[in-house]
């Protein structure tokens, strides 16, 4: 999965990367890029509803913020500006059926605005992420 999530990352580019896989109302770290060492232990596991990834998941929508570090949206948490990033999206990982299995998120060191075509890019991928079923 790491492969999966540099290649995307390669292609927008990006700084940082996560995928999350979800079970149980728990978002759970299948692979990063990028994060420092204290924010993966906090990302490791996000609750639905919490931080960006969290309300991607619950919105079943992108969350995006164009420098987190100033964020006042309440939709990032005071842990992500450890990650040093500041222009960062998190999108939704569908099923074929629309519902969410998962998150997708990248980010970058500067202030960036993602426009709606590179949205649609990153859902694109993100759709291309397959999981195992949830038995």
């Amino acid at each position: 999965m790491r492969d999966v999530l540099a290649a995307i990352m390669r292609r927008f580019p990006a700084d940082t990367g996560t995928i999350h896989r979800l079970d149980a109302g728990l978002l759970i770290l299948e692979a990063e890029v990028g994060l420092p060492p204290p924010v993966v232990e906090i990302v490791r596991r996000v609750p639905v509803g919490k931080g960006m990834a969290g309300l991607a998941a619950e919105r079943n929508e992108p969350v995006s913020s164009c420098n987190i570090q100033v964020d006042t949206t309440g939709d990032v948490r005071p842990g992500a500006k450890q990650t040093g990033v500041n222009g960062a999206i998190v999108v939704p990982i569908r099923d074929a059926q629309g519902q969410v299995r998962g998150t997708l998120g990248i980010g970058v060191h500067r202030e960036y605005e993602y426009d709606d075509a590179e949205v649609a890019r990153l859902l694109e991928e993100a759709g291309d992420i397959a999981f195992a079923p949830v038995a």
